[in-house]
């Protein structure tokens, strides 16, 4: 094992992590053959190592108590010949994960961490798939997964844009006579006045919500025909009272 490396900053606990589980990665995937054959049952308790400068070692536990750091599962290669490969793989790498976390917590205790370091490093941590995640496959799925909800939420993002792009149209021009824009000067207010609502016969102001017909494309108060601008976002064709009840007669 490396002796005298004590990372002392987040940063660096958290580079000594991805070192460490560069190498058990590595071993139980790229180099699982000679991992395999390393973790013979026939030998005693073994443990697997992995070490910042992303190498692996499979090895008899520390013989000091307590040791320097904390100690992987013992006893990997027991259960070698007992198991499916791909699950006793699984097996290690579960068991990986947890050691792997229990050295870098040991780090950031023993040099001071306080609760906003831990949290940063288990931040850190976390956005890397954990060993098991890589050696199962789960890593890979979750990825292409991701880039699928990525994609149909970039997708449904982009077609709800343009529908509230066609809608803003569409009630501005119901909601405001002659294309009215919020923010209208004087001189457009003055242009606009002589329209008349069809319902009470007052002139148009810039601070009422309007509302047209599209039969008789008539102007009306929205409080004259009772129609609030949050329920105009739903009406997809205003027909006035009058239109409505010729239609109904029709």
């Amino acid at each position: 094992m490396e002796a005298g490396y004590n990372p002392r900053t987040v940063e660096e606990v958290f580079r000594d992590f991805k070192g460490r589980r560069g190498g058990l990665i590595k071993a139980l995937t790229t180099d699982v053959e000679e991992f395999y054959q390393h973790c013979d049952p026939e030998k005693e308790n073994l443990c697997l190592y992995g070490f910042p400068s992303e190498q692996w070692e499979v090895n008899l536990p520390a013989e000091e108590v307590p040791p320097e750091l904390p100690e992987p599962a013992l006893g990997i290669n027991f259960a070698r010949d007992g198991m499916q490969e791909k699950d006793w793989l699984s097996l290690v790498a579960v068991h990986s994960d947890a050691w792997l976390l229990a050295v870098a917590f040991y780090f950031g205790a023993r040099f001071g961490f306080d609760k906003t370091d831990r949290k940063r490093l288990f931040n850190m941590i976390n956005e890397l798939p954990s060993v098991f995640e890589v050696v199962s496959g789960a890593a890979k799925k979750q990825q292409k997964d991701k880039s699928s909800v990525s994609n149909h939420s970039s997708n449904k993002s982009k077609s709800n844009s343009q529908m509230r792009a066609s809608d803003a149209s569409e009630k501005v021009s119901k909601s405001q006579p002659r294309d009215e824009e919020e923010g209208l000067d004087e001189e457009e207010e003055d242009e606009h006045g002589d329209t008349l609502c069809g319902a009470c016969g007052e002139n148009y102001a810039s601070d009422e919500f309007w509302i047209c017909c599209d039969l008789c494309e008539k102007w009306f108060h929205g409080k004259c025909v009772k129609i609030t601008p949050a329920r105009a976002e739903h009406i997809k064709q205003y027909k006035c009272p009058a239109c409505s009840n010729k239609r109904s007669r029709a």
